[in-house]
């Protein structure tokens, strides 16, 4: 999953980086509310981490545009700003969280963690398709209660694929999903991991489903087309 903070204070910002990429997310930071709308126009995130107070504007700005575009992203605010009515003006213009600063890492990535799977429609942290059962805080998996061994990568291609289940993934969004700007990870290599998880959920009941020119699909093996 990836995921863009927006945080001008830098010891912050590389903070909550290195912190979020810890607990297996790809992260994007910038410092400007400018910035931040550039890399929204042409990539893909997951979820937004949000300063208020920015050098050239205001977050409650890119979370008015975001909700009047139609865009559903989740947006954790982040901000000094403690007053109730901050906490209200960020929550009614369509924030799905708001903390308050100073925030615990570990906090900050389980509210991540959280923001995610209500987007997908998962409230559980552990939830199970057919007998393949996902446990997104620990990032493991099991087949009939025996963990599976997947390499981070690999988790990665299954988490995203199983947060969006009966929906066509493509290879771009899954590229986008485990990379921030400036990694490198082909088409070619999405197939492989692809592949190798295919072979790793065997006898699950679920199975990952090439649509031809589209993508994948995960889904239970008695709803697969033939």
């Amino acid at each position: 999953m990836r995921i863009l903070v927006v945080e001008d204070d830098r010891t912050l910002g590389k903070a909550m980086s290195a912190s979020l990429e810890l607990a297996g997310f790809a992260v994007d930071w910038v410092c400007r509310v400018a910035d931040a709308r550039h890399l929204m126009g042409g990539e893909h995130f997951d979820a937004l981490v949000l300063d208020l107070g920015l050098p050239d504007g205001d977050g409650y700005d890119l979370v008015r545009t975001l909700r009047h575009k139609g865009e559903a992203l989740p947006v954790l605010i982040l901000t000094a700003r403690d007053a109730v009515e901050d906490r209200v003006q960020g929550l009614d213009l369509g924030a799905d969280d708001y903390i308050v600063k100073p925030v615990a890492m570990a906090e900050l990535q389980a509210r991540v963690r959280a923001l995610i799977r209500r987007s997908a429609g998962t409230g559980s942290a552990s939830f199970s398709i057919g007998a393949l059962t996902l446990d997104t805080a620990g990032r493991r998996a099991f087949l009939d209660g025996r963990p599976l061994d997947l390499s981070g990568r690999e988790w990665g291609v299954l988490e995203y694929l199983a947060t969006h289940v009966h929906r066509i993934v493509s290879k771009e969004q899954l590229i986008q999903a485990l990379t921030s700007l400036g990694q490198d990870l082909s088409e070619n290599a999405i197939e492989a991991y692809v592949h190798r998880v295919r072979g790793k959920i065997e006898g699950s009941g679920t199975v990952i489903r090439t649509v031809r020119g589209l993508g994948y699909m995960l889904e239970q093996a008695d709803e697969a087309a033939p």
